[in-house]
């Protein structure tokens, strides 16, 4: 028998919130069923050479056909909630009416989680931007903007009453950078101004939405979540520990500066000069409407150097731990992180951890996943997290990614970070001994 997780005791209590999560493009394949769009990461895919393999998001994980048996595995782990994302092309049509056979699939999906007593976490958007909206300019253009906060308004008022919590994006750094300033996500363009600018229409739709969602579904909470990172140095010079530092403004301020003080870091124009955004009256008043929560997603660390000219380059650890995306294992990271950001904004809401996991190079052998790496890397940052919370951070919730192997976004199908193998070929679910682990603590803690 697998031994359960080892949990803090003050993590124990059924008062905080263990889930798994997941994203749509990630796991539900069937990109044409019932009157889907395509998103620009359908786009991508088929543009040569974008993403590992060629792969695309078909089959996924086929979970578009296969979701009410993964409801029972959800719920067979014994987990309180499940994180999910609404496809923005399969629920609305072109003309922004609604596609009521996209929206029937997540109507039976929240449905079938709230009679298996799973708390339904939806994420609005996690990158899938209909293609439609891409061709007139994306989120470049600030139309996006209001589009999304009509897409809020519409999806929230017709699955109203079967959301705990609303999520408005996930992680807009990468949407922003990894999408706008380095092009290695869709829509794949490259420039530092493209970048600030898709940033400040993101946070402006997120906080178009807020009303939109606080009129269409007033019982659910609202938040949005952030991918944060951990930048540190090695090196002695006061430059160095100045490029640590604007790698932390860069990956992290730039999303919550806006949101909890009301305007972007000035030191993001040492780094790109001349690309501040256009920003209307009472943009920043929107985006600092008040929210429930904030959603948390951390992996890695980095180790910075400073560059010779004002900003940082990446100078990798040698004979630390690493996982198959090769990044750092560093579990002090998320606690100095949670500990900073409580300190640095006083209108913190409380915290939930949405994402955090790892991927290795997972393989089935005689029916059973040995990622003994897995479980020591979730023992490792939940402890982070509880140390957190004992400095005073108010953590509610702790969001394993991922439930199964999925689309791994630029590397397509060959990173694993799931709880759960996914066999592509046969689409065979077979838990891993982490989800194994994941199931015996939630079935004690209960007992």
């Amino acid at each position: 028998m697998t031994a359960p997780l080892a949990i803090p005791p003050r993590f124990a209590g059924t008062d905080f919130t263990w889930g798994v999560a997941t994203a749509s493009f990630q796991i539900e394949g069937a990109t044409e069923a019932d009157g889907r769009l395509p998103s620009i990461w359908d786009r991508f895919c088929a543009t040569p050479g974008k993403v590992l393999n060629g792969d695309t998001g078909e089959p996924g994980c086929d979970h578009y056909r296969r979701w009410e048996s993964d409801v029972e595995l959800i719920a067979s782990l014994g987990v309180d909630a499940y994180r999910l994302s609404i496809a923005w092309p399969r629920v609305l049509r072109e003309d922004g009416s609604l596609n009521e056979k996209g929206l029937d699939f997540y109507r039976r999906l929240l449905d079938r989680l709230a009679e298996r007593g799973v708390q339904r976490y939806v994420t609005l958007y996690h990158w899938d931007l209909p293609q439609h909206l891409q061709d007139k300019g994306g989120w470049l253009n600030r139309e996006t903007a209001y589009r999304f906060a009509d897409y809020a308004d519409r999806v929230s008022r017709a699955l109203a009453g079967r959301v705990n919590a609303w999520m408005t994006l996930n992680e807009p750094w990468c949407s922003a950078f990894l999408g706008h300033g380095n092009g290695h996500h869709a829509p794949g363009l490259a420039h530092p101004r493209y970048a600030m600018q898709a940033m400040h229409h993101l946070l402006l739709g997120h906080g178009l939405a807020l009303p939109a969602l606080q009129a269409g579904d007033p019982a659910a909470r609202r938040g949005i979540v952030a991918n944060v990172g951990r930048g540190t140095t090695d090196g002695a010079r006061e430059a160095d520990r100045e490029a640590a530092q604007l790698y932390e403004v860069m990956h992290n301020a730039w999303v919550l500066d806006p949101l909890f003080l009301g305007q972007y870091p000035a030191e993001l124009q040492r780094l790109w000069p001349g690309s501040e955004p256009l920003v209307l009256a009472g943009d920043m008043a929107a985006i600092t409407r008040p929210i429930d929560f904030l959603g948390i997603n951390y992996y890695f660390r980095s180790n910075l150097r400073s560059n010779g000219a004002g900003g940082f380059v990446d100078m990798p650890l040698p004979g630390v731990e690493r996982t198959q995306m090769g990044w750092e294992v560093y579990p002090q990271g998320l606690e100095d992180l949670l500990r900073g950001f409580r300190a640095r904004y006083a209108t913190l809401p409380p915290i939930y951890i949405t994402e955090n996991g790892m991927a290795s190079d997972d393989k089935v052998v005689d029916g059973h996943v040995d990622d003994a790496q897995r479980i020591s890397y979730l023992e490792r940052h939940i402890a982070a997290v509880a140390r957190a919370a004992e400095a005073g951070v108010d953590v509610r919730g702790y969001f394993v990614w991922s439930l199964m192997d999925n689309f791994e976004w630029a590397f397509g199908y060959e990173r694993r970070f799931g709880l759960v193998h996914v066999d592509y070929a046969t689409q065979q679910r077979t838990l891993k001994n982490s989800a194994l682990a994941l199931k015996a603590f939630l079935a004690a803690r209960r007992r």
